[in-house]
């Protein structure tokens, strides 16, 4: 697995690293920002569960045919302790393509603290139905 030039001191590192990682379609910068745990699991919209390295990083290779996604994460939701964080946040996709509209998506990124940094756990996402949500963003830290 690549090694990150920098290892992520926050998840909210991690995080920025990850969808600019997207927008590039750099499938090695993804995959070295997740765990390397063998139970890692991400759910793309309208997908099945993925589960371990080798069918994530196979997701991603086919996102990433037609080029970069362009992902700004918004209305962020953050739960955490010393050793995890669960980000619940919005994902406006700007598409590129003539007359397809941009959509929004509910994801859950979960982050676990590791001897390399924060490293992704768990990516869920969702289509949202109709409009975005209003923003209502609250952030806890649990100690």
């Amino acid at each position: 697995m690549p090694t990150l030039s920098k290892i992520p001191e926050t998840p909210e590192e991690t995080e920025a690293a990850f969808y600019e990682a997207i927008s590039r379609a750099d499938v090695d910068a993804v995959m070295s920002l997740w765990a390397e745990d063998d139970d890692i699991v991400c759910i793309h919209p309208g997908a099945p569960r993925l589960v371990g390295h080798s069918s994530i990083r196979a997701a991603w290779e086919s996102i990433f045919e037609k080029g970069g996604v362009h992902i700004r994460p918004v209305q962020l939701h953050v739960t955490q302790n010393m050793m995890t964080s669960v980000h619940n946040i919005i994902e406006e996709v700007h598409r590129t393509v003539s007359r397809q509209q941009d959509i929004h998506i509910l994801a859950t990124n979960v982050y676990m603290k590791t001897p390399r940094g924060w490293r992704i756990v768990t990516h869920h996402a969702s289509v949202v139905p109709g409009e975005a949500p209003a923003d209502a963003s609250v952030s806890t830290l649990l100690h």
